[in-house]
């Protein structure tokens, strides 16, 4: 292991995370939150006098391999959120250290789980960094660290170790460029949003935090009834498309910009995605009828939560628990599908379900037909060995530590549902769940505990378990294996 370049990388990324907190600063001043923005600024200063030292001192050893980039993701996704929780707490906004806690790593990852009963009782800075979390989080604090710094020869290490989904890659010649695409495209997808958001009468503020929220996939609102608050079809329907788009692969959008559409059309991923949405809100449309009494109504509700849901966003405009049951299995199975790789979306992605049902074919023809040579394809592409072991080791390790966290978190003694989808939301990082865990309630209700175990599983959706677990390792931080 090379501790120096994994300290020095970190060290970095932190004075850029010290940089965050001056853009929440300028709105507290804007609204005239003089306490608020110098908790931010108090906060940035702080971060940046630890982050410096480090920075500084050059390593000797410029070395990178993925152990180290592993090691770097994982430490961070630790640090970032750990600082972000600072102006929470030292403001008193949210006086419980555990409860700042969980909500900055919510923020981050993008789950969208709250302690908050009373979002609107927060000030407009912290409203305003609650929803900056999700956007930072959402294409990832390595990937934005990588497309600021002047140079990195290592960003594709860093990326494999961030990036959601059993595949990364470069679209580029560079992974720095990379960073650099992916981030104009997110920046300019989400300023899209914000200004189809304003022309349905939703404020400045408003639009410019839902929008960050849909971008992340997250799923905070400023409002205590979420996206219901506006009561508007037509805001309803531009998160909709919003989170949809957030949850498709983002290299099928750079893609369309170099005119290469048939890599988009012939996408399976994607054709599955869109597939799965389609047949939810069907079932659910007809499903929720009667509550509704019109189609236009049930499709409006439908649609939007079977998108929010898939795509992990978490935004919610009707309390699907009222719902019946079976678009309540739907939407807990959509949990775990999640959204496409290499999108902003969390869940278990739909490309690894599809190479697991590929896998699952290719393993019952070979019983009927012990000879034949059987392959796994996608999009006409062979998959490797190592890729489809890769996505059945994952699966094991996923609900192995969902099986452990549930168990820890039935030390509170709640109810089977609201126990299991808990767990079943932060780990897929998607934010309600149902019951006492529903889309009108929240997790204040846990022990500080509790709240640890769900901020773990939250880092762990995020980071898809093995950059963190890897830290355990001793042979991790040897100097050769």
């Amino acid at each position: 292991m090379n501790k120096s370049i994994v300290f020095h990388y970190l060290s970095k990324a932190m004075l850029i995370g010290a940089s965050l907190f001056l853009l929440p600063a300028l709105v507290s001043l804007y609204y005239s939150e003089t306490d608020t923005a110098l908790v931010f600024l108090l906060v940035a200063v702080c971060v940046a006098l630890v982050s410096l030292p480090l920075t500084i001192l050059k390593p000797k050893n410029k070395q990178m391999y993925a152990r180290e980039g592993l090691v770097i993701a994982a430490l961070l996704w630790v640090l970032y959120p750990l600082a972000g929780a600072l102006p929470f707490y030292v403001s008193g906004e949210i006086p419980s250290i555990a409860d700042a806690i969980f909500e900055s790593i919510s923020g981050f990852t993008t789950t969208g789980a709250t302690i908050l009963s009373n979002v609107e009782g927060l000030s407009r800075g912290m409203l305003f960094w609650r929803s900056f979390t999700h956007w930072v989080g959402g294409m990832g604090v390595l990937v934005l660290f990588i497309a600021i710094m002047p140079s990195s020869s290592d960003a594709l290490h860093l990326m494999k170790a961030e990036c959601a989904g059993p595949q990364v890659g470069k679209i580029v010649p560079k992974g720095k460029n990379t960073a650099r695409y992916l981030y104009i495209i997110y920046t300019a997808l989400t300023v899209l949003t914000a200004i189809f958001l304003l022309f349905g009468g939703m404020p400045l503020f408003d639009s410019v935090c839902h929008a960050m929220g849909a971008a992340g996939t997250g799923g905070f609102s400023i409002k205590n009834a979420g996206i219901g608050h506006y009561g508007s079809a037509y805001i309803e329907g531009v998160i909709t498309v919003s989170m949809f788009l957030f949850g498709v692969n983002f290299s099928l959008y750079f893609f369309m910009l170099i005119k290469r559409f048939k890599e988009v059309w012939k996408n399976t991923e994607l054709k599955v995605y869109m597939t799965v949405i389609a047949i939810a809100t069907a079932v659910i449309m007809l499903n929720i009828m009667p509550i509704y009494n019109t189609i236009g109504k049930s499709f409006r509700y439908a649609i939007f939560q079977v998108v929010a849901i898939m795509t992990s966003t978490g935004y919610g405009t009707a309390d699907f628990c009222t719902w019946p049951m079976l678009s309540q299995m739907i939407l807990i199975i959509l949990m775990f599908v999640g959204a496409c790789a290499g999108s902003t979306g969390g869940g278990f992605k739909v490309q690894r379900f599809i190479i697991m049902f590929k896998s699952a074919k290719k393993y019952l023809k070979k019983l009927i037909h012990p000879k034949s040579v059987n392959i796994v394809k996608s999009d006409d592409k062979t998959m490797d060995v190592e890729t489809v072991h890769g996505v059945q080791s994952y699966l094991i390790i996923y609900l192995a530590l969902m099986m452990v966290s549930m168990l820890l978190l039935a030390i509170n003694n709640k109810d089977f549902g609201t126990t299991f989808t808990s767990v079943v939301t932060c780990i897929n990082n998607i934010g309600p769940g149902i019951n006492e865990v529903g889309p009108t309630a929240n997790f204040g209700h846990y022990s500080d505990f509790s709240k640890y175990v769900l901020s773990f599983d939250m880092l762990l959706g995020r980071l898809e378990c093995l950059p963190l677990i890897i830290l355990i390792f001793p042979s991790v931080w040897r100097k050769s294996f």
